[in-house]
């Protein structure tokens, strides 16, 4: 039977075809659906990890211990994997074991534009790259075939465009996988520098003989249809190349795009008068083209920047604007991302934009704390690094600068990597404020559970890191829980933290307004009083608005969290029900 899917639904598809039963990872967009749908399949056990890190070795000891195991990130997310993930190059598997990246060319919701392939690569592990929903689950069930076939961990990877988009998958039964034999393997398993070395001899023979199935697998697929022109590509270039030139030209896909093949590549050039390299961000296949010392046309005409059209390809080969999509008459008009209606961290914002401080930002929901109005983070790096780089602030500029400094991070975010940044203060005798905006969700990549929230990725009760006693035991003695839109007590208490002698902590408390347990009721109304003083502006709430040149609130988005009304001096705006 056929369905349609998300890309990424198709890869859990894939790895419970596959016979996989541990999976575990860290949201991230755009790879968060794969293990929301993981969700679906009882025989697999599904977590979130407190981060990317242990989700990687959860994933590599389940295969260690004879499972078929997959563990799924975005880009960044692998930077946080990287650690574990180039240790298992050298051990090997015992259990299929897949690691599915998904890139973010256009940085849609990320901080970069990574291109992964530079990991398998680095890392010496084999790298396919499905190009549609179909492929994500039949590439995902190769993948775990062949991490047993060559003994070593097999990367995904994934698209924004390939992810989100839907095609249609055809579903299959299950096989029936059972665990691998486990042995006590010394020499394998455990990496210390004498058994290393011997497993790097492994690694170069293993990445021979995977260049040699490179040559012949059906996952890259030669369509002769032109000698004129041929066109090299992978993943969803594949798709934008295909649409745009159609069958004018040839077509060499490569489902496999680590390590690549040599002889298939260069007898493809040979057959062809031009050669194109179609891919986004960085020039892998073009450079290994080049170094098999072939003339193919790549990055001069192509931009390493952000996610290609099919519009583009067809203006650079064929030199045609024709079938391209009609422009407005009018400008759209410009929609930046904003906090939502009632969203708990905009009182945060507004208190630290109205102190003067300097803010040291995270990465969330309210990373979105750096766009006017409120204009207050100044600076942010990646997980955990607002903890860390303040530290670094402080030290540099000294104490003073510290009673103007705080950082702010995520419930989610200071389990993934918070922690050790708040330890470092406490051990270096730091002076700093950090304030965890406490949300009780992983809020921006849409509602996961985490280790605060005291629920699982299945919604079963577990322990609750309480995040209080958490400060306290790595030797805060100054936690405060403050509700921030208690805006005259939060204002004092993050006065009196800035200026404490000793470092402390702040816990935000207030849950996100789209949680199914906030029930914000009616809409709040500006009424005849109003002096026009515009204050309720500065909070940046889409449901606020400036007509005629009167303030107003729009009762479509109004969800009555209330917060304009504690901000307006003059009692002018009050709470319908």
């Amino acid at each position: 039977m056929k369905k349609l899917m998300l890309g990424n639904a198709a890869v859990a598809r894939g790895a419970y075809e596959a016979g996989a039963t541990v999976v575990a990872s860290y949201p991230g967009t755009p790879s968060t659906e794969i293990t929301e749908n993981i969700v679906k399949y009882d025989e697999i056990y599904a977590e979130w990890s407190p981060n990317e890190k242990v989700a990687g070795e959860v994933a590599i000891g389940a295969s260690i211990g004879g499972a078929r195991a997959m563990s799924c990130m975005k880009h960044v997310g692998l930077n946080v994997m990287a650690d574990p993930v180039f240790t298992a190059s050298y051990t090997g598997v015992n259990g299929g074991l897949v690691f599915c990246v998904a890139d973010d060319p256009g940085m849609h919701s990320s901080q970069n534009e990574q291109d992964s392939r530079h990991y398998a690569k680095a890392a010496k592990l084999l790298m396919l790259e499905p190009s549609d929903s179909s492929e994500c689950k039949e590439f995902t069930k190769k993948a775990f075939e062949i991490s047993e076939q060559f003994d070593t961990p097999v990367i995904v990877r994934l698209s924004t465009r390939v992810s989100h988009s839907q095609g249609l998958v055809e579903e299959c039964e299950r096989v029936d996988y059972q665990l691998k034999e486990y042995e006590k393997n010394i020499a394998k398993f455990v990496m210390m520098p004498g058994n290393a070395i011997k497993r790097h001899v492994v690694v170069e023979e293993r990445t021979q003989k995977e260049i040699e199935f490179a040559e012949t697998t059906d996952l890259n697929v030669c369509e002769i249809n032109d000698s004129k022109i041929g066109v090299i590509t992978s993943g969803i270039s594949y798709m934008y190349a295909k649409e745009a030139l159609g069958d004018r030209v040839s077509y060499l896909k490569l489902g496999m795009v680590y390590p690549l093949p040599e002889k298939l590549i260069s007898d493809f050039c040979k057959k062809h008068e031009t050669v194109y390299v179609i891919e986004e961000l960085d020039p892998f296949i073009e450079e290994h083209c080049k170094v098999l010392g072939l003339d193919v046309i790549g990055k001069e005409k192509f931009t390493m920047l952000g996610e290609y059209t099919p519009e583009m390809i067809k203006k650079v080969i064929f030199n045609e604007d024709k079938n391209a999509c009609e422009k407005a008459e009018e400008a759209i008009p410009v929609r930046p991302p904003v906090m939502c209606a009632g969203c708990p961290h905009r009182a945060t914002f507004y208190v630290l934009k109205k102190l003067g401080l300097v803010v040291s930002g995270d990465i969330g929901c309210y990373t979105l704390g750096a766009v006017a109005p409120l204009a207050s983070v100044d600076s942010t790096i990646c997980m955990g690094a607002s903890v860390s780089a303040a530290m670094g602030m402080a030290k540099a500029r000294g104490a003073e600068f510290n009673k103007k400094l705080v950082s702010v991070i995520g419930d989610s975010t200071f389990i993934h990597s918070g922690i050790t940044g708040l330890i470092d203060i406490v051990y270096n005798k730091g002076n700093n404020t950090v304030i965890i905006l406490d949300n009780s969700i992983t809020g921006m990549t849409g509602h996961q559970d985490n280790p605060t929230t005291g629920f699982t990725i299945r919604k079963e009760p577990t322990k609750q890191v309480d995040l209080e006693l958490l400060a306290k035991a790595v030797g805060i003695e100054r936690v405060v829980v403050a509700d921030p839109f208690d805006l005259k007590n939060f204002e004092k208490v993050v006065k009196e933290e800035v200026e404490a002698d000793e470092p402390s902590v702040i816990i935000a408390q207030r849950p996100c307004a789209l949680l199914k347990t906030v029930k914000y009721t009616g809409h709040c109304k500006i009424g005849d009083n109003c002096k026009n003083c515009k204050l309720c502006m500065k909070l940046g709430c889409p449901a606020i608005s400036v007509k005629d040149g009167k303030v107003c609130i729009d009762e479509t988005q109004c969800n009555g969290c209330g917060l304009c009304i504690n901000v307006c001096p003059f009692g002018a705006i009050t709470k319908e029900d």
